[in-house]
């Protein structure tokens, strides 16, 4: 039994809650400060290079946030790219913005590979 309620609390604090941007800015004050992930389109036209990473906007088409995204963001990330990202809130303040340190982008199922040229490749 005591085993159980380790498990379920070491559990609890490393999950880390899937929220659209609309269920993001409606429970703002419940999340408070505490990591989540927002779920979201990049807004055509708000990416803007920092020099600590990049600042951008996600919509969900109801509602859009600012995000500031500490480090490189990840080779896909582009305007109008469905994105996740991870991090928190930095404040509860209305107008305060997503402070994220994790961009997640699904890529298409018709991804390949760059081509390798092997013609050259050593012989011996």
């Amino acid at each position: 039994m005591i085993a159980i309620v380790v498990l379920a609390v070491v559990l609890s604090n490393n999950v880390v809650y899937f929220r659209t941007v609309s269920e993001a800015v409606h429970n703002r004050s419940d999340q408070g400060t505490s990591r989540f992930r927002l779920a979201g389109a990049v807004v055509e036209g708000s990416v803007h290079e920092t020099a600590r990473g990049v600042r951008f906007e996600v919509t969900d088409g109801k509602n859009t946030v600012a995000v500031r995204h500490t480090g490189d963001p990840p080779d896909l990330f582009k305007e109008g790219a469905p994105v996740v990202c991870e991090g928190h809130w930095a404040s509860t303040a209305a107008n305060a913005p997503f402070e994220s340190d994790r961009i997640l982008i699904k890529h298409g199922a018709d991804y390949e590979p760059p081509k390798v040229d092997t013609s050259k490749r050593d012989q011996s």
